[in-house]
């Protein structure tokens, strides 16, 4: 059915309202972490940052306990990432390649899995890491939040591999290739976008975690980022609050998110959309 032109121009007025609504706090977190405080707590809002500076930013970053967090939540993260990836894609090959007795009850156990709320596991947790040693160490989450995204990234990456079929593999065997450089030089390639999607969801989760590091990390020297932002927060609460150097931090914690989903996009929506059609 043909739209009218009246019915697109409603169409483009609704969908410029609601990407509105959604940015607006994203831009209005920006333009408080450009004004000093003395302007916000002003009884009159400004909604453009005349006469702003970036000493906000300046006053975040050069907190030590910053940077500090910052490089437990990238070790934490790109190690989850890593190993989220590496066992996942073999169990999707797995599932997918192989035919096994309980194979059927495996992918629905995946998904079954998701429903366990993580609170749950709390308590099981904290003994484990703790019988271990490995409480308050980037090792403790890396294997907890990789153990939390495996179960769904299987499931996605099996649809993606599904598709691909194993006759490629072998036909390239055939020209002479060997079967690692049949894997690296025809599959890989075809499963890129796949694990582009199951690492921007393991990135993600691992990135903005809070409530399994506020049991695990209790020493405030391996605080991640979103415990050091609770404690800036709460810090700077003890005291009159500065919102615009808590704006400042929470825009420094969301850039690396939002740098790397814009870097990665394009892959992400073709390897959710592969993986959901060729599953």
């Amino acid at each position: 059915m043909r739209r009218s032109p009246l019915s697109r121009a409603l169409l483009a007025l609704l969908g410029l309202a609601v990407a509105a609504v959604w940015a607006f706090p994203v831009y209005w977190m920006l333009d408080s972490a450009l004004l000093p405080n003395v302007v916000l707590q002003s009884t009159t809002p400004t909604f453009l940052p005349f006469g702003g500076s970036l000493d906000n930013f300046a006053a975040v970053v050069s907190d030590p306990a910053f940077v500090r967090a910052l490089s437990v939540s990238l070790v934490v993260t790109l190690t989850t990432v890593g190993a989220a990836l590496v066992v996942a894609f073999l169990g999707a090959l797995a599932v997918s390649r192989f035919r096994f007795r309980g194979r059927s009850a495996f992918v629905l156990a995946l998904l079954l899995i998701q429903m366990l709320p993580a609170e749950g596991l709390f308590i099981a947790q904290y003994k484990m890491m703790s019988s271990l040693g490995l409480l308050n160490r980037s090792l403790a989450l890396a294997v907890l939040y990789t153990a939390a995204v495996v179960p769904f990234t299987i499931w996605m990456l099996r649809g993606f591999v599904a598709g691909v079929p194993a006759e490629l593999e072998e036909a390239a065997m055939v020209d002479g290739l060997s079967r690692t450089q049949a894997f690296l030089r025809i599959t890989f390639p075809l499963l890129a976008p796949g694990l582009v999607a199951s690492g921007v969801y393991a990135f993600l989760q691992a990135w903005n975690e809070f409530t399994v590091a506020l049991v695990v990390m209790t020493d405030e020297q391996s605080r991640t980022l979103p415990l050091w932002l609770r404690g800036f927060v709460q810090a700077s609460a003890s005291r009159e609050t500065d919102w615009g150097q808590v704006m400042a931090a929470s825009t420094l914690v969301a850039v690396p998110v939002i740098v790397f989903f814009l870097v990665v996009q394009g892959r992400m929506s073709s390897g959710l959309v592969g993986g959901a059609v060729k599953g």
